[in-house]
């Protein structure tokens, strides 16, 4: 289940400021919480994947201030959230509607419309480009200790943990063993680092890619997000409708 999540906000101008992912995150737990506590409280589990993902915060019209954090933005806001649970949805979009009015990082917005997208038809051999950036890490001994690696497209190991991850969804999903058949191409790559939490750092990377494998395994990664920390705001991805590469 997808959505595309429509903002008008107070000010015909306001600030979005780039590492904004974290605020988004908070407004989605609120509103499953107003709505259906005990899934909010499941949800905050330690390392389990939560099975939802969303995009990052995106403007009508954007205009860039060089040297500062943020953006500026007008005309309409926008995200979009996708979750294979309908419980996960059911609880955030009751709870945007139920209080449309919405305030992220000291900006007002009021959520203006809530549309529900239509599912591919078919997931393996599509081009796909990112929402927000997929990512992917391991864990390398440094100084005695074990310490976390970001992974990059250039890595093989960036495309087994990718695999491994998305199996793990599964077996959530389906309570059954995964199928095993899945490669990515990559086609565009560019990087990205956000500050996900005060001094930490996220290294991820904005792709454009094909999909090859097994139907329902490539759709949970559509559904839920490729890669890891989807429910602090990465590896949602979009069809590419024309079926090519395009810069991100």
């Amino acid at each position: 289940m997808r959505f595309l999540i429509r903002l008008d906000g107070k000010s015909s101008e306001f600030k979005v400021p780039y590492n904004h992912q974290h605020y988004l995150q908070g407004l989605i737990y609120r509103r499953i919480q107003a709505v259906n506590p005990g899934l909010s409280l499941n949800l905050h589990r330690p390392k389990v994947p939560k099975l939802f993902t969303y995009s990052l915060f995106m403007t009508e019209k954007r205009k860039t201030i060089p040297g500062e954090k943020y953006f500026i933005g007008s005309g309409k806001g926008f995200f979009y959230f996708s979750t294979p649970i309908a419980e996960i949805a059911e609880a955030f979009i009751g709870g945007l509607l139920q209080e449309p009015e919405v305030k992220l990082w000291g900006e007002e917005f009021y959520v203006e419309e809530v549309k529900a997208l239509a599912e591919p038809s078919s997931y393996s051999g599509r081009t796909y480009s990112t929402l927000s950036p997929i990512a992917v890490t391991t864990l390398k001994p440094e100084l005695g200790k074990l310490k976390r690696y970001d992974l990059s497209p250039t890595e093989e190991e960036f495309y087994s943990n990718l695999k491994e991850n998305l199996k793990e969804k599964y077996v959530l999903l389906y309570g059954k063993a995964p199928p095993d058949e899945f490669e990515v191409r990559v086609l565009k790559v560019k990087p990205k680092r956000f500050e996900v939490k005060p001094g930490i750092f996220q290294r991820a990377w904005h792709l454009v890619f094909k999909a090859y494998g097994d139907e329902e395994l490539i759709k949970v990664g559509y559904q839920a997000g490729f890669g890891e920390k989807n429910s602090i705001g990465f590896g949602m991805v979009k069809v590419d409708s024309r079926g090519n590469a395009k810069r991100v």
